[in-house]
């Protein structure tokens, strides 16, 4: 096929009429992807048209595509992936419209990009999507998490073909006959692509979550019905409303969806189920007839051309035209042999045909089979169904008894829950407090960074001014000088006019008295020399005339010049005035640059020191909460290792390093705020973290140490505040000084480095030694508890009766009788570990595998520590009993803590021991009796506190009615305060316990010998 007629027929196709895409073009174009095996002449035709600009002419693109995507070649689908960002950004384009074709443009692109995503990630599925149950299982590969996965994008799949059907009806004025008229035809025709995907996804899907309910609980599946069950009502409303329509009664056969979705908990209801069918009618005119001239270029030419069928038959009954001629018998004979020969033809039809007929018959026996089969399997599976319901109602009455007995665990379950959360409250408090420090400390930064930009920006305005002024100098002073210049040449000018002036009088002066002499002359010579008078008389008043002219002609060229120098004058006074108004100007304006440039000097300066004063006001309010938080009840709770005080006081430490370089930086050039800050917010937090620390730290020292360890705390929180105080003035700064803060560090590293455990410390090669040294301490402080408890009950039966020497000898007898249990423990774990050396577990010597055996050994001291002191501190506490100034409550700890002791060192001692070995079992009944007489020393002590109790009888008959209120409001008031505090009594007991066995774990290392053993 050529490659130009399909690009010609793609233009035909796309174009920017509105009406719908010819079949005959679009046949054209999908003929097209087969030829070429792609869509290269596709996309090239396509990349040259104005989609962007014409809604109409990408929505016959979008019709086109979505069939070429459907009927094309598989590679269209590879070949178009490459502009499916183009696509995108057009549906973003088009999305901005909220009606009309963009709005409908941007829907189908959306669903053609969600289309060529589906069949690239399953690519099992062909573009039709035309489908086997055969096939569609082997889509799956038998995994029900791809069948999950696989229900998900059909259901994404399904919702972008709905979107567009609903968009499509929106826009159209469904109250007019729009499916008859060619602008309804143009929107209705893509429909019919959309219809055909909706009924194959709709059966897919509904084959797909019976299989997932047989696979998978119904609660899992919960979210897939509800969506099915919202796509089934609008996909069945949508082909309803088709199938109304005129345009799609010729064009294609829509189904109808049943009444009601699938009962996907009801697996018999798969048999139900009828697979939608979209019937497209053949075509009864002029388009078949162009698809075969269309298709005629991708037979195979090379095969000779036969004749028409209809000529074959017609020459085969009635002849050819030879057999016109009557006379003609050769003719006659030819045609009994073209009987003969169409006779042979059919009767090998027929027989072809009773073969397909016989083939057509096994094929249908061969389904009737497999439909019995698949009958058997759905019976089995509606037996095993039954089966699994009487299963699940005998489970149900299990599942009930279990119901209740989580509903109580569920309380329980949020009592806890309320307290985590209060735990979760606080530490979102915490990380939001952190939040608002960094924003601060980033919101520094960029006002620091604009103020720096703005710095500049006025060092630039200064330069220009600058230049500017200089510019404005030289000016003034050019103008002064041609002033100057100008003043001269005028009052030199003016002098000479000036020297004229005064010699033309002079001159008309000397005139004037020569002509009155000559007038005397003439008077006294009169009548001697009239004559020559005469003559000389005229002589004079000729050149008086000529005098008198030349004065004119003087003044008249003075005043010229008057007028000159007057003009001249007025320009200088102008130039004058303009300039003394520029330069004026210009300083005025340097001025302001100036006034500017220290407002934001000063501005730049007043936002340093404010971005100095917000990092110390914050790192105060850090130290200040951790301060508030170590008095905080709720922080009882919280601990800590010495290990991790003492990385964080050495943190803290650098920082406070750090803080003086940066100070002294900073009052050298203020303008290295920036570090300042930064050092002074890390170190708050630094110092604020070490504070929290050390006070959880000093929740798991002795009492001496923790008020030691608190107070340096203390100590370093008011030293950082004050530290801070001093930074927040700016006549403080230079002296701030932060050697205290740093020695009050110092204490708190030296406090955390004494509390490092001390028996990690010892030599392996001391070991062995200190086992012994310590069963035989504990040996000998069970001994000295046991006489001294002797001691104490015949000093009882000395001094006490009546029911007091009764309850102190049950209670001495009991304690004896633990003491006797303890010995025998005692013995039991020696027996064991001379049997665990000498069994070959380890080393040639006792000290060897002690040493060899380091953890497991200091598990041991750990223990027989604890069952020495355990002994001395209980019959401590018998003795105060006995005296009267005990507590039973205390005696009864110490036996607890007794037997949890020796729980320990049989613990420690069964570690490396054989099952079967007697010294183990000796030792276990021997863990036993201490158990027992355990029980028997709280229970006499229990027994014997009633009894003395009991005789403390209460009397109040001589209280009036007003005390008697009184008392028992106070009896209120002491009642809440013992529960609140024995609830948080109870509570920092857990945490001790919970820390103490931690710190004995990893002190110890019970779990890794544990481990080494299993």
């Amino acid at each position: 096929m050529d490659l130009s007629k399909i690009a010609v027929s793609i233009n035909k196709a796309i174009n920017t009429q509105e009406v719908a895409v010819k079949e005959k073009h679009a046949r054209t174009c999908i003929l097209g992807t087969h030829h070429e095996k792609g869509a290269h002449t596709f996309w090239a035709a396509v990349n040259r048209l104005p989609l962007s600009s014409n809604a109409v002419l990408c929505w016959k693109f979008c019709h086109v595509f979505h069939k070429l995507l459907r009927d094309g070649h598989p590679n269209v689908i590879k070949d178009s992936m490459r502009n499916k960002a183009d696509l995108a950004d057009m549906s973003r384009m088009w999305g901005h419209l909220s009606e009309g074709y963009g709005k409908l443009c941007s829907i189908y692109l959306k669903l053609l990009i969600t289309k060529m995503e589906f069949h690239i990630k399953n690519p099992r599925f062909p573009g039709n999507l035309q489908m086997s149950n055969r096939q569609l299982d082997e889509a799956g590969e038998n995994d029900v998490n791809n069948f999950f996965q696989l229900t998900v994008e059909m259901f994404d799949y399904l919702e972008c073909e709905l979107n567009l059907f609903l968009g499509v009806f929106n826009s159209l004025d469904m109250s007019r006959s729009v499916s008859v008229t060619a602008a309804g035809q143009c929107r209705l025709a893509p429909l019919i692509q959309v219809i055909l995907d909706c009924s194959h996804l709709y059966d897919y899907t509904v084959k797909l979550l019976f299989k997932l309910h047989s696979c998978l609980p119904a609660d899992t599946l919960q979210g897939h019905r509800d969506r099915f069950q919202e796509q089934f009502k609008k996909l069945k409303s949508l082909f309803y409303r088709s199938s109304n329509l005129q345009y799609f009664k010729r064009l294609i056969q829509i189904p109808q969806l049943p009444e009601n979705p699938p009962n996907f908990l009801r697996a018999s209801a798969l048999s139900e189920h009828i697979s939608p069918v979209v019937v497209i009618p053949a075509e009864s005119s002029s388009p078949e007839s162009e698809h075969v001239v269309e298709t005629e270029d991708l037979v195979d030419t090379d095969v000779p051309s036969l004749p028409a069928p209809s000529e074959v038959k017609f020459d085969d009954l009635f002849g050819t035209s030879a057999a016109i001629d009557p006379f003609n018998f050769n003719s006659q004979n030819g045609m009994r042999k073209d009987k003969d020969r169409l006779i042979e033809q059919l009767t090998r039809e027929i027989q072809a045909l009773k073969e397909e007929l016989e083939s057509f018959r096994l094929e249908s026996g061969r389904l009737c089979q497999a439909l019995r089969g698949r009958v058997n399997e759905l019976e089995a599976e509606l037996a095993e169904q039954s089966h699994l319901r009487l299963q699940a109602a005998g489970e149900s009455e299990f599942l009930k008894a279990e119901l209740d007995d989580l509903r109580r665990a569920r309380e329980d379950t949020e009592k806890e829950q309320r307290s985590l959360t209060e735990i979760e409250r606080k530490a979102q408090a915490n990380e939001q407090r952190y939040t608002k420090l960094k924003e601060k400390y980033t919101e520094l930064v960029q006002s620091h960074a604009e103020l720096l930009r703005k710095n500049a920006e006025v060092t630039r305005q200064m330069t220009v001014a600058r230049a500017a002024q200089d510019e404005v100098e030289a000016v003034r002073r050019e103008m002064q000088e041609k002033v100057k210049s100008a003043h001269e040449a005028a009052d030199r000018q003016e002098r000479e006019q000036v020297k004229q002036l005064q010699e033309l009088q002079r001159e008309l002066v000397s005139t004037q008295t020569e002509l009155d002499y000559l007038k005397t002359t003439m008077a006294s010579s009169q009548q001697s020399s009239s004559e020559v008078l005469g003559t000389q008389l005229v002589a004079l008043e000729s050149e008086k005339a000529e005098l008198v002219q030349t004065l004119s002609k003087v003044e008249a060229e003075l005043a010229v010049q008057g007028e000159e120098l007057q003009r001249v004058q007025s320009s200088l006074a102008t130039e004058r005035e303009s300039g003394v108004k520029t330069a004026e100007a210009l300083q005025n304006q340097l001025n302001e640059k100036e006034s500017r440039e220290q407002a934001l000097e000063s501005q730049l300066v007043a936002a340093r020191w404010s971005s100095l004063q917000g990092a110390v006001e914050e790192a105060e309010r850090i130290i200040q909460d951790s301060l508030a938080q170590i008095d905080d009840p709720a922080h009882i709770s919280c601990t800590s290792s010495a290990d991790y005080l003492v990385s964080r006081c050495q943190a803290s430490l650098d920082s406070v390093e750090r803080l003086q370089s940066a100070r002294e930086a900073f009052l050298a050039d203020n303008t290295a705020v920036l570090e300042l800050v930064r050092v002074v917010t890390q170190c708050g937090h630094l110092v604020g973290d070490t504070i929290v620390q050390g006070s959880a730290t000093s929740h798991m020292v002795p009492v001496e140490q923790a008020d030691a360890l608190s107070e340096s705390v203390k100590t370093c929180g008011s030293e950082a505040l004050a530290l801070l105080g001093q930074m927040k003035q700016r006549d403080a700064l230079a002296a701030a000084d932060g050697s205290k803060l740093r020695a009050s560090l110092e204490a708190i590293l030296t406090t955390a480095e004494k509390l490092h455990p001390r028996g990690l410390e010892l030599q392996q090669g001391e070991l062995g030694d200190l086992v012994e040294q310590e069963m035989a301490a504990t040996s000998a402080a069970v001994e000295s508890a046991a006489a001294r408890i002797e001691e104490m009950l015949n000093k009882s039966r000395a001094v006490d009766t009546g029911i007091k020497m009764e309850v102190n000898e049950r209670i001495l007898a009991s304690c004896t009788e633990l003491m006797q249990a303890i010995k025998e423990l005692i013995l039991s774990s020696k027996d064991l570990q001379r049997d665990i050396v000498e069994s070959g577990r380890g080393a040639a010597s006792m000290k060897e595998f002690y040493a060899k055996n380091s953890r497991w050994t200091e598990g041991l001291i750990s223990a027989s520590k604890a069952v020495g002191w355990g002994a001395t501190v209980m019959v401590d506490a018998a003795d105060m009993v006995v005296q009267g100034k005990g507590k039973f409550e205390e005696l009864m700890v110490c036996s607890h803590e007794i037997a949890a002791s020796t729980a320990q060192l049989v613990a420690a001692s069964k570690v490396k021991a054989d099952k079967d070995s007697a010294n183990l079992h000796r030792l276990q009944q021997a863990s036993r009796g201490v158990t027992q007489a355990t029980a028997t020393v709280v229970a006499s002590t229990k027994s014997g506190k009633s009894q003395i109790e009991d005789t403390e009888t209460m009397d109040f008959s001589s209280m009036t009615l007003t005390q008697i209120k009184r008392q028992e409001m106070d009896a209120q008031v002491l009642v809440l305060e013992l529960e609140t505090r024995l609830q948080k009594e109870r509570e920092r007991l857990g945490e001790l316990r919970k820390k103490h066995y931690e710190l004995a774990g990893v002190a110890e290392g019970w779990g890794e010998e544990e481990e080494g053993t299993g």
